[in-house]
């Protein structure tokens, strides 16, 4: 993943692509997409193509967003491994992890 001073230097751009849930989804230069909760745009207008400067925060939030569920799938896939390592099929030990 760009990091997200790449992703809005040099006027880059964003594109909308589609609206889902009450937010609006938008996508970098690069391919990051990212959404726009619906209930941050009050009577702002957002075009189909804007400054991706002007999206940081949604950017940045998303990033994080991303990492965070990254994170943790990793780790239940190191203590499923684990599991799996013990010799352990029973039900019960998956829903400890």
């Amino acid at each position: 993943m760009n990091s997200i001073k790449d992703m809005v230097k040099d006027g880059k751009k964003v594109k909308f692509t589609y609206y889902r849930k009450n937010e609006l989804w938008y996508v970098t230069e690069c391919g990051f997409e990212f959404p726009v909760p619906i209930e941050d745009c009050g009577d702002a207008s957002f075009l189909a193509e804007d400054k991706a400067m002007m999206f940081m925060r949604y950017i940045r939030k998303h990033i994080s967003t991303v990492e965070s569920e990254k994170s943790e799938v990793e780790s239940f896939q190191s203590k499923l491994a684990k599991n799996v390592k013990r010799g352990s099929d029973s039900s019960d030990d998956i829903t400890d992890i």
